[in-house]
């Protein structure tokens, strides 16, 4: 058990790490902006055109729209791996993002051109699956590797729906490729501003919930007895992470492994106790995802990779190496 002295270092790197992020965030790209004309235009000061131009109108949006997508995964991920004291659970792994994609596509399919409407759709989509998911999890003792592959079905079958959507309508969300791989390129400040509110009302609530976490890993008899409603706690705290997830995924796509990665990196430097998890995983989730979102834009340039590509090298290997570790192990 890590002291509080410990953990609040530990957040304060993560924030220095996040401010350090968002800053090369802004400056590195294809045309790349010098940390005084950063500093002059975030100021009011004099910049030129150009400069103010590509701050104001690519890059805010890119990194407020990756500083959202990654604090809201993360918690997401921090969230539902608490919950169902799953080590291999996150949005993407058992099908949540894919929930909300589905229902973010049928959205726009059915209503286009309606903004508020995406993150609505989206988190509905997230909180059905949640409920599928929260019901396997209750039922048949079922291992949690064998939810886990109950989630990557749902994940098929729902990717299967997605497809047969953008075929049957191929116009009926512009920018889908990058929006089933998970990218950051075409966000809009438009975009972001429904998703974010959401975001924020999911943190809070996390933050709230963050004590009740601590006692459901306790187990379901010694919960019950502390007088906490198991069930009750467990699906509220499960639609919280769908918020989340559902808001990220409604301007993000399908970025995954942020919700995996990031919870298991943050308990290894401040221990289990998810008062203080979910708000470092928030930070280093937004700082992981700017982070690979500048890889992915000067990797391999004048050529840009989808974040969402990126992430997948990363979160596949480390996903079988949790596999291999916690054959119905716990969150260590």
């Amino acid at each position: 058990m890590f002291g509080r002295a410990h953990n609040i270092a530990v957040l304060l790197a993560a924030v220095v790490l996040l401010l350090a992020a968002t800053a090369l965030g802004f400056m590195l790209g294809s045309s790349s902006v010098s940390l005084p004309e950063l500093a002059a235009w975030a100021t009011g000061g004099e910049v030129t055109d150009a400069a103010r131009a590509i701050l104001a109108n690519v890059r805010l949006p890119r990194v407020l729209a990756a500083l959202l997508a990654g604090a809201a995964l993360a918690a997401s991920g921090a969230i539902i791996q608490a919950a169902l004291d799953n080590p291999l659970a996150s949005p993407n792994v058992v099908g949540v993002n894919s929930g909300a994609g589905l229902f973010v596509l049928l959205a726009a399919a059915l209503v286009p051109g309606v903004l508020w409407l995406a993150p609505l759709a989206a988190f509905a989509g997230a909180l059905v699956t949640a409920l599928i998911i929260f019901g396997l999890s209750l039922g048949g003792g079922l291992s949690r590797l064998t939810v886990v592959l109950a989630g990557i079905a749902i994940t098929t079958v729902f990717g299967a729906g997605m497809n047969t959507i953008l075929i049957v309508d191929p116009d009926a969300y512009i920018g889908s490729a990058n929006f089933l791989v998970g990218g950051l390129s075409g966000v809009l400040m438009a975009d972001l501003g429904w998703p974010a509110l959401y975001i924020a009302a999911g943190l809070v609530a996390a933050a709230v919930g963050a004590a009740r976490l601590n006692i459901l890993a306790l187990g379901d008899e010694t919960a019950h007895g502390l007088g906490l409603n198991v069930r009750a706690a467990r699906m509220a705290l499960l639609a919280v992470a769908a918020v989340l997830a559902g808001a990220a995924v409604s301007f993000a796509g399908l970025l995954g492994f942020v919700g995996l990665v990031v919870p298991h990196a943050v308990r290894f430097f401040v221990g289990h106790d998810n008062r203080w998890v979910l708000p470092v995983s928030a930070v280093v989730g937004a700082a992981f995802v700017v982070g690979c979102d500048l890889l992915a834009r000067v990797m391999f340039a004048p050529y840009e990779l989808p974040v969402g590509i990126l992430m997948a090298f990363i979160g596949g290997p480390f996903f079988i190496y949790l596999i291999l570790k916690n054959k119905g192990g716990g969150l260590d």
